[in-house]
């Protein structure tokens, strides 16, 4: 049986009548004052006397009136109406004047009640809606500050578990005792235990945090509340506290239940810093937070789940024991968890036989699990486009270049010169990678135009790396150069192809001698202060710890290293001048160089024991860099060097 709510109209439609009602009453109400202010009303027998002196134009007969127009004396026309009086001669004598009339027909009672009493009813109409209108409007007000979190309950719609993610062993290891308490929380209990209040999961942008959060409302069977930081924050005082207060208490009456709040840096940066005051709408929330997770109990069964990208900006008091207990890195998957994902992922894809998950997982290091979702969903498109009969290994490796460069840029013509240019550019890094022993291998080496860039090479490295040595950085710089040095060696000139080239190895120069404390100059030690963000609550301004006799020192260890690394690879090209040409003029001709061919063409015979080789796919693979303004590190292990116009696009990322 629908209950009283169910029968109500929805408010939308209440609003909606309300609005037609109104709109309808103006029309009709002006139409009304219009049409009566412009009509002159006249007896019967002035009628009659202007028909007789010929001034009337034309004449619309009915049952209960007269109307029509008529000249005036000074020559205007006027519109008039009289009450019709029984005249059986009227249309003889209208005929005989050479007057137009015709015929009128009412709309009888109806149409006399409606013109009558429809402003009148019309008003009463609205007046009723106004007041009703009024009435819920008080209650959408006490509503304001309601949360707006959406609970999901297992059932209703598509339920998420541990099975539908794939990687991130170590977190789900983490979460799983969530898990068991929510569904046997004596487990616990009995043994003097207590579950922690809040979870902090903590990681890059699309590594799947709030997967992990579903997944764990999903195994528990529990209702699972969900809402954005952002949700919080409105432009009234008070109302975020409010919509925070009426979370936890909807949580005490679900319980057990998960509370998870997405984009919890919103609400959750540090307080008190000077800027505006300590009052403000969003210390506020805070301060709701921090009180409610202190207010309820954890045997009670609820439990608060937070993600951000962004723990450095927390408020330490947020992050204390006894409120967000345990902290949770979710990070890039690995070479197994990436494979996974990419198995996962390929469950809704029809596929050829040629795919080799172990080769796309070493095609992609340091790609996010939303990366590896948009690189399948992008292939099945590519497949889609050719109308092919499955996804085959040429459309996902097309789809990762995509993801990493762009799309290729067919229409775009360069002269056969700059095409040259960029040819022997792009050689000389990969042949200064080829006979550096700690570079990354070369997979592929291109002059195939992508996003802005006009050429690129693409290093993959052997394995997933977390410690950098001195001799791999420096290594990489050269691999850089190597672009530079291949223009001067051939043209004698210098292009604006390595802008980016420069920058990047500048920057990898400032933190071996500033951060790494690699300088043979300086020594082993630190100059760099971590580097904050400017928001509220955190330092402003931050000054510098050294004299500038230490600043001056600096920068020539920056040079001295720059310029190592410069003369390395011009002497290397300068020894191998004939190969870096055969190589360059291949590509110019070919456009695209790929795997064992790049060793071959540069007299580098692989051998049996030759990393490329050994490789789980058997043979080499690599990734780009990533695209111009990519907020996402997916370089932390993989090395890249693109030609951009009108500067370079790539080279190798630091140590870090």
């Amino acid at each position: 049986m629908p209950t009283k709510k169910q029968k109500q109209p929805p408010r939308f439609y209440k609003s909606l009548s309300l609005w037609i009602f109104i709109i309808l009453g103006a029309v009709l109400i002006s139409n009304y004052i219009a049409t009566r202010e412009d009509i002159e009303e006249i007896p019967y027998s002035e009628f009659r006397q202007k028909l007789e002196a010929g001034r009337l134009v034309e004449v619309k007969i009915s049952e209960e009136k007269v109307t029509g127009s008529y000249t005036d004396i000074d020559g205007t026309e006027v519109k008039f109406e009289a009450v019709t009086v029984e005249d059986p001669d009227l249309a003889k004598d209208l005929r005989e004047k050479g007057v137009t009339f015709e015929g009128e027909r009412t709309g009888g009672w109806v149409q006399m009640v409606f013109f009558s009493f429809g402003p009148f009813i019309l008003f009463i109409v609205i007046w009723i809606l106004i007041l009703n209108h009024m009435r819920s409007g008080g209650k959408q007000a006490m509503s304001f500050g309601r949360s707006k979190a959406k609970m999901h309950v297992k059932g209703k719609g598509k339920t998420i578990t541990f099975k539908d993610v794939a990687g991130l062993d170590e977190a789900r290891d983490e979460l799983m005792e969530i898990v068991e308490f929510l569904k046997n929380p004596k487990k616990f209990t009995r043994l003097g235990g207590e579950i922690p209040k809040g979870v902090l999961l903590y990681g890059s942008p699309g590594t799947g945090k709030t997967l992990m959060a579903k997944a764990i409302a999903g195994e528990a069977a529990v209702p699972f509340f969900s809402t954005s930081g952002s949700e919080f924050v409105e432009m009234f005082v008070g109302v975020g506290a409010s919509r925070i207060r009426d979370m936890f208490e909807k949580g005490r009456r679900s319980a057990p239940c998960l509370i998870f709040i997405d984009e919890l840096d919103a609400v959750g940066r540090s307080r008190f810093s000077g800027l505006g005051g300590g009052h403000d709408e969003r210390e506020q929330t805070l301060n709701q937070i921090l009180t409610e997770l202190d207010g309820f109990d954890s045997r009670e069964g609820v439990i608060l789940i937070g993600a951000t990208n962004r723990p450095d900006v927390l408020d330490p008091a947020l992050l204390r024991k006894g409120r967000f207990d345990r902290h949770i890195n979710v990070p890039r998957p690995n070479y197994k968890e990436r494979k996974e994902i990419f198995q996962l992922h390929a469950k809704k894809i029809k596929l050829a036989e040629d795919i080799d998950f172990g080769v796309l997982s070493r095609r992609t290091p340091g790609f996010a699990g939303s990366d590896i979702s948009n690189i399948m969903n992008e292939s099945a498109l590519l497949a889609g486009r050719e109308n092919a009969s499955g996804v085959t290994m040429r459309h996902i490796e097309e789809a990762i270049d995509r993801v990493i460069a762009g799309p290729a840029k067919k229409s775009r013509i360069i002269s056969s010169e700059e095409k040259r240019k960029v040819a022997y550019h792009e050689s000389g890094h990969t042949l200064v990678a080829l006979h550096l022993k700690k570079a990354d291998p070369v997979h592929k080496v291109s002059i195939l135009q992508r996003g802005p860039a006009l050429g690129y090479t693409l290093q993959l490295p052997l394995e997933d790396r977390h410690l950098t040595s001195e001799e791999e950085i420096l290594d990489r710089m050269s691999v850089m150069l190597g672009g530079r040095s291949a223009e001067e060696l051939i043209f004698g000139e210098k292009t604006t192809g390595a802008h980016d080239d420069l920058r990047r190895v500048t920057e990898m120069a400032y933190k071996v001698v500033v951060e790494y404390g690699m300088s043979e100059e300086l020594g082993p030690l630190t100059y760099q202060r971590d580097r904050e963000n400017i928001f509220l609550g955190r330092e402003l301004a931050q000054g510098r710890e050294y004299s500038d006799e230490t600043a001056r020192r600096i920068d020539e260890g920056v040079r001295n290293i720059v310029e190592k690394c410069h003369e390395r690879a011009r002497a290397l090209l300068k020894k191998h001048k004939e190969k870096l040409i055969a190589l360059a003029e291949e590509l110019v001709v070919r456009e695209q160089i790929e795997g064992d061919e790049i060793k071959i063409i540069a007299g580098i015979e692989p051998e049996p024991g030759d990393p490329e080789k050994d490789s789980p796919s058997g043979k080499s693979v690599s990734r780009g860099r990533k695209k111009r303004g990519s907020s996402r590190d997916k370089d932390e292990a993989s090395g890249e060097t693109k030609e951009d116009a009108p500067g370079e696009k790539g080279g190798s990322e630091d140590g870090q």
